[in-house]
């Protein structure tokens, strides 16, 4: 039997039609409650930000933008960026980009946005400026008085503003436009409405029971749906306040710990997994301090990783999924006393969940397939993109690409990415397997594995990781931990070792990109064979694979060799040496280096043998085997 998850109930918030109306009700009841609070700037207040909203918001339309038209909001993390958003929803779209943009890239936003103006700080040389110019998009500065509140700015126009209300329209009308993260295609449109940022918002204040007494230290970025949904629409939500803080800064983050006393955060893992790693500085900076939850959100979260930070803190992490398409959250793991499954991301939290098949068919509990999704807070539709809303729609479910299932309990377990399964040859590999293989190891702080071309396998895998401060392992030892407890056709052919790991803007790790990134990294150096058996294999890949030249540190998969070309060196090296080594030594010893030192062992083994052997013969019998073996 199919099974289906509907939406758990709404927020007292879900009532409002739009962002609009919530911004009024908040300040009615809570007016002199702080809202949003930034490091060296006074508070403002509940009251203050409606009345900050609706003065930007008027200004705007005094300049004539009205409520179709996209704004893009070039500012930089923190308090001004978060009110430059709520503004510029309540009164048009609002599209937030990436202040690190190059100019590239700016022109593609804000031609494929068709931007009616671009607000940007005062002098603000950033490219985005000149590319608005260029395009004919109206430049509005942004002028920040750092003695006022934090959030409050000044728009540098002489139009008068022109008062703003909600229309019965309003709930339908979009605020905010973001583009899918276009790794693998042209990034695509999400118009994210009212309605569905208000449910979004009020389902994860319902999950997380945020009230007036919470308190959240905002690190993520406010131009992605994680900061603007999961941190400072769900905030505000709750009647609670939001720090907005610049951005995550490892060095800073205890210090914001201390001095706000945040009853929780939402970060994605590689910020997790960078907070533990300063873990010590937690009581020194912040004695007494306790988080009341802990969130973590966009990408998979490591069962390893989940139990560091509850060691750390001391306080519940509560894992969930989200994505921009669902204006963020979708499933949730709920708060304490309820059931937290490490490895699920919890029970539906706001929408409808369904797994279904290739063709549609939704498939029972247990039974693997693509996640999908339905509810209030779920986009209509990418924009002026009708093949992709063919793809992504099926029978009013939005297919969210992902891979999981449902247990008997409704708590979602994801897979895998489907464009992310790598195809070894055939073998379907899930990297996010191999990914929580390796930080199982003790050495592992961070670890990331991803597809690389393969010539004749179509795909390999190959793995990226970050040691903890003062461990040290080599590639050889976390591949021996992996065949300990991975298949043999999921290990990688080559783990590198990183400082960091590539990051996207959001501090998500874009797997479909990395063997790009860290292509100069997977490249060998030539050294040439030393000894006779580094010699003799240096011969004989070169002649399988028909290479000109083999280094001792060239990976024999990664030179293009398969397992069937694996089974003939193995096979040759049997014969040729009179020994019995198994065909998966080469999976585990894939380079002339670590293949000619498990040969020196295999034969040194072997002639221990003989030797015992010798040992227990008559002085006849060893004369007469000196005669068969001259």
């Amino acid at each position: 039997m199919a099974i289906v998850v509907e939406g758990a109930g709404r927020a007292h918030t879900a009532s409002c039609p739009d962002l609009f109306t919530l911004l009024e009700q908040q300040a009615r009841h809570f007016a002199l409650s702080p809202a949003i609070l930034a490091p060296g700037r006074e508070s403002l207040s509940y009251a203050g930000l409606w009345a900050q909203v609706r003065d930007i918001g008027g200004r705007l339309r005094g300049l004539g933008i009205g409520a179709e038209d996209r704004v893009a909001v070039v500012l930089p993390n923190g308090p001004d960026m978060a009110t430059a958003f709520l503004a510029v929803a309540c009164c048009a779209a609002c599209a937030p980009l990436n202040p690190a943009y190059q100019a590239a890239e700016f022109r593609f936003y804000l031609q494929d946005l068709q931007a009616r103006a671009l607000l940007l700080l005062e002098g603000d040389c950033s490219p985005a400026r000149t590319v608005a110019e260029e395009l004919g998009v109206a430049v509005v500065e942004v002028r920040i008085d750092h003695a006022r509140p934090a959030g409050c700015f000044d728009l540098l126009t002489s139009a008068h503003g022109v008062p703003i209300q909600a229309g019965t329209d309003l709930a339908r009308n979009t605020a905010l436009i973001l583009h899918t993260s276009g790794t693998t295609s042209r990034p695509k449109i999400v118009p994210l409405t009212h309605a569905n940022l208000v449910s979004s918002a009020a389902n994860i204040a319902h999950f997380l029971a945020l009230d007036d007494q919470d308190r959240c230290l905002n690190v993520m970025p406010l131009f992605h749906i994680h900061g603007l949904v999961g941190a400072l629409l769900a905030t505000l939500a709750g009647g609670g306040s939001v720090v907005c803080s610049p951005g995550f800064d490892p060095a800073r983050f205890f210090g914001w710990v201390n001095e706000y006393q945040p009853s929780w955060y939402t970060a994605v893992p590689t910020i997790h997994q960078s907070i533990v790693s300063h873990g010590p500085e937690y009581r020194r900076a912040a004695p007494g301090h306790a988080f009341r939850f802990i969130r973590s959100s966009s990408s998979a979260l490591p069962p390893r990783t989940l139990h560091d930070i509850e060691d750390l803190f001391r306080s519940p992490v509560v894992e969930a999924y989200g994505m921009t398409e669902a204006s963020h959250q979708m499933a949730s793991n709920p708060l304490p006393p309820a059931a937290r499954k490490p490895g699920s991301v919890g029970v539906s939290a706001g929408v409808g969940l369904a797994i279904m098949d290739d063709a549609g068919q939704q498939l029972a509990s247990g039974q693997r397939g693509e996640i999908a999704i339905r509810g209030a807070g779920v986009t209509a539709g990418y924009e002026n993109n009708p093949e992709a809303n063919a793809k992504a729609y099926t029978h009013g479910w939005f297919r969210t690409g992902d891979q999981g299932y449902l247990d008997d309990e409704g708590y979602l377990f994801i897979t895998g990415r489907l464009k992310e399964i790598v195809n070894r040859g055939g073998e379907k590999i899930s990297p996010r397997e191999v990914d929580e293989a390796l930080l199982d190891h003790p050495a592992v702080a961070q670890a990331t594995a991803f597809a690389v071309p393969h010539a004749t396998l179509g795909e390999d895998l190959a793995a990226a990781v970050v040691l903890r401060a003062g461990k040290a392992v080599s590639e050889a030892e976390l591949r021996a931990h992996l065949f300990g407890v991975l298949a043999d056709f999921k290990v990688p052919s080559r783990i590198i070792f990183l400082d960091e790991i590539p990051k996207g803007a959001t501090g998500k790790i874009q797997r479909s990109s990395l063997h790009e990134k860290l292509a100069p990294a997977l490249v060998q150096l030539y050294a040439a064979p030393q000894t006779g058996d580094e010699r003799f294999l240096a011969a004989l890949f070169m002649e399988m694979l028909g290479c000109a030249q083999v280094g001792v540190n060239d990976n024999f998969f990664a030179l293009g060799g398969d397992s069937l070309r694996g089974a003939q060196v193995i096979s040759r090296i049997n014969r040729d040496r009179g020994l019995e080594m198994p065909i998966p030594a080469l999976f585990q010893h894939p380079t002339i280096v670590q293949l000619a030192a498990a040969l020196e062992a295999e034969q040194q083994a072997r002639m221990a043998n003989l030797l015992a052997h010798v040992e227990q013969l008559s002085d006849e019998e060893v004369a007469q085997l000196l005669r068969e073996n001259p």
